[in-house]
């Protein structure tokens, strides 16, 4: 098959996977965001270990699996809790202990893993290759978390509301997304004469970053069908996120893989590259969305 034809087969069966994950319940988002998660912590990793450094790999993919899970359930059983408001009875109760048993045991890990991963250098000094620090392995192994498993993890806050989860919201971010690239792309070709960021991307252009915004903004007064409940502004401040830190986000992982001078992060998806490579924007993205409900709501 030609480069074209395996990127439009496997784009379809990749998002068909994707919408119907996120579509059919909350255990099946949860299950394909929590593998897609790790895998894209595999990768970074993979990058990280061809630039020469060694971290953590399986152990840090363990502690993902917990973030993620950690941060459903502080999200599901706290959305739970603040509906309730204050009629608490037994139940209620029992779902704020847990409520604190999750974020505290997730905390716990989070505070003493620095100490596992230092103990884990000492154990293996001295290495083989003593041109890199064993703690700038710790600190690549520690950056794979907080980069790629912690803006996964949160798109748990952004798809779980008090009345519970809302697969509309992840349809809406990814429409949002994809209005970015593909206006970006379409701009870019059409009228792109200005380098955005060359020694990163050459082929980002300033005329493409505004199409991408122009048509991502549209898509943000569009997701009044899908979510009439949400308001306008609220709908346009979340597409102007995007349409700014979706592309920053590209440009990162972009200048990640020729920091270690490679093509792709990975090849799960043949013509298309890794799992980093079509989430990328998300790692900028969800933060900032995160951040911004946490503010205003």
């Amino acid at each position: 098959m030609s480069n074209l034809a395996q990127r439009i087969l496997y784009g379809v069966l990749g998002a068909a996977a994707l919408l119907f994950c996120i579509w059919y319940s909350a255990w099946t988002f949860a299950l394909f965001f929590g593998l897609v998660q790790m895998r894209m912590l595999w990768e970074f990793y993979r990058m990280m270990r061809k630039a020469g450094y060694k971290p953590a790999a399986l152990l840090c993919g363990g502690i993902s699996v917990v973030i993620f899970v950690g941060v459903l359930g502080v999200v599901a059983v706290g959305n739970v809790v603040s509906s309730l408001g204050a009629g608490f009875n037994a139940v209620v109760g029992e779902d704020f202990h847990l409520l604190n048993n999750i974020s505290g045991g997730v905390a716990a890990i989070l505070i003493v893993l620095p100490v596992i991963l230092i103990l884990r250098e000492m154990v293996a000094w001295p290495r083989k290759n003593k041109d890199l620090s064993p703690f700038a392995n710790v600190g690549v192994a520690l950056l794979g978390l907080l980069y790629v498993s912690l803006p996964m993890s949160l798109l748990n806050a952004l798809a779980f509301t008090a009345a519970g989860y809302d697969y509309r919201r992840i349809f809406g971010l990814l429409l949002l997304v994809w209005c970015s690239d593909i206006g970006a792309y379409a701009a870019g070709k059409t009228f792109g004469k200005n380098k955005l960021a060359p020694s990163i991307s050459p082929g980002k252009t300033w005329e493409g970053a505004i199409g991408g915004f122009l048509l991502t903004l549209g898509m943000g007064w569009a997701l009044g069908f899908l979510l009439p409940e949400m308001p306008l502004a609220t709908r346009l401040v979340a597409a102007a996120i995007v349409a700014v830190f979706g592309p920053l986000g590209d440009l990162a992982e972009s200048m990640l893989k020729r920091s270690v001078d490679v093509k792709d992060s990975g090849r799960i998806m043949p013509g298309h590259g890794g799992l980093l490579d079509r989430f990328d924007a998300f790692l900028f993205v969800v933060p900032i969305l995160v951040v911004a409900q946490l503010l205003f709501g």
